[in-house]
């Protein structure tokens, strides 16, 4: 800061910080802003909107909460400007509760939403997932006239991918074309996600041509979310037709789309699995032989656990889990139960699964909600086993035993892993029902555990 002899008036004073923060001179900025807490000089609402921005561009969400709060204290009131600051904020950081306080505050301090309010909004909650808040947003913004732009609109349709909101996705995107937006590769992105995991195979093709005719080719996320929906409707060879696309547009499949391969294989009729092992094995030849050594009963020399370890080290964190619950969902379909406990223990081995079973000194607990079907129903046999030897070996179970599925269905699921666990839990004559004040748990006592397992017992001897 040059000095001839004079300190800055309070309006210079604001200036350099706005200036300094412009610039990306962020030490220099807040090296001013401490001078000024001091008491030096006044700090005013332009002054405030810039150190909560510089902070928010810092990733320093909790600085942004701080500055509010001096200013609060200090007196001045926020303008817009910085509650559409805040928004942003909030919403990046994840933290939606924040946003909806800040929002009723702009309402409460009779301040007019702009289109920018309404943008970080929208943003907010479509990274929260925060469905209806959303929503809400859509329609004020649709109520008072103001247009919005491709990327919004495409907030609001990767919210209904997420959430599954097939009916409002298509009214959105209608609306949207109606007002003159032209939809882009991500707008095609969403309603292909939306169609192919609800299986609806004409309204994905008549995407894909309404995209061709929009001048778009298919990248790797619609041709991955098309792979999807037709493994859904078992037309499979329309899967090998669209793999083969991927080496006519040059695109190289990514671990994302030989993991959606992997469960259209999960859905596949047996005497079909040999055409998507192939697109596989070409995709990932790693991956190929490991799925072959499961569909084609290879593993003669025992080595598919030394196979399957090295492919779950070669492939992106990210996957591994949805992996993983893929070749045990294939194992059960294949009537593999062995293999299945094989590869759900290499996966708590590896940390793939963690906290699935959990002990206390008052319940022992089954933890089911990162797993698939197939990979719960193994998970239950096991642990199955293992009270069974808690018993043998004269040792008492606590008081409650629980089984947990998390809560609800899947999004685009028409029965969610509740229900089929509870179908099964039937099945097998067991002690466990449905807690009526925690959703998604099923519960038993020690008394109970103990004789469904002492008449299983009997019953395998008899078997045997």
């Amino acid at each position: 800061m040059p000095s001839f002899g004079l300190e800055p008036d309070d309006v210079t004073f604001s200036t350099m910080i706005d200036s300094y923060g412009r610039a990306g001179n962020v030490e220099k900025a807040l090296s001013l802003y401490d001078r000024a807490r001091t008491g030096e000089w006044r700090l005013d609402a332009t002054t405030f909107s810039t150190l909560i921005r510089i902070y928010k561009v810092a990733g320093n969400f909790d600085g942004c909460l701080n500055v509010y709060e001096e200013m609060k204290a200090l007196g001045v009131k926020p303008n817009l400007v910085i509650y559409n600051i805040l928004l942003d904020a909030m919403g990046r950081a994840k933290r939606p509760w924040q946003v909806k306080k800040f929002y009723q505050d702009i309402i409460d301090n009779g301040l007019s939403p702009s289109f920018v309010t309404y943008a970080a909004l929208l943003h907010a909650y479509g990274r929260a997932r925060y469905g209806d808040d959303a929503f809400k947003i859509y329609r004020e913004m649709k109520e008072k006239g103001l247009g919005l732009n491709v990327v919004l609109y495409n907030s609001i349709l990767a919210i209904c991918a997420d959430l599954g909101h097939v009916d409002k996705a298509v009214e959105i995107f209608e609306d949207m074309k109606s007002s003159g937006i032209k939809p882009d590769s991500w707008t095609f992105s969403s309603m292909f996600t939306i169609f192919s995991c609800c299986g609806e195979v004409s309204e994905a093709e008549n995407t894909l041509n309404e995209m061709f005719e929009a001048g778009f080719q298919p990248n790797i996320f619609i041709l991955t979310s098309l792979i999807q929906c037709y493994g859904k409707a078992q037309r499979i060879d329309d899967v090998v037709k669209t793999f083969n696309r991927n080496f006519e547009l040059v695109i190289t499949p990514d671990d994302r789309f030989c993991g959606c391969l992997l469960n259209v294989m999960t859905q596949t009729p047996n005497e079909e699995l040999s055409k998507p092992v192939k697109c596989v094995e070409r995709a990932n030849p790693k991956l190929g032989y490991v799925v072959k050594l499961l569909v084609e009963e290879q593993d003669s020399e025992g080595n598919f656990k030394n196979e399957a370890t090295d492919l779950f080290d070669s492939i992106r964190t990210e996957v591994e889990k949805a992996y993983c619950n893929c070749l045990i969902d294939l194992c059960i379909k294949l009537n593999m139960l062995e293999r299945a406990c094989e590869l759900l223990d290499l996966g708590l081995t590896l940390e793939i699964y963690t906290n699935v079973m959990s002990r206390t000194s008052t319940q022992w607990s089954l933890n089911l909600k990162s797993l698939s079907p197939g990979a719960a129903m193994t998970a239950l046999h096991i642990w199955m086993n293992d009270l069974s030897k808690v018993l043998e070996a004269g040792e008492q179970l606590p008081p409650l035993l629980g089984i947990n599925t998390g809560h609800g269905k899947h999004k685009y699921s028409e029965k969610g892993l509740a229900n089929v666990l509870e179908s099964y839990l039937k099945e097998l004559n067991s002690p466990f029902h449905e807690a009526p004040d925690k959703i998604g748990w099923f519960l038993t006592t020690k008394v109970a555990a103990e004789s469904w397992l002492e008449s299983r017992k009997s019953t395998d001897a008899v078997a045997a």
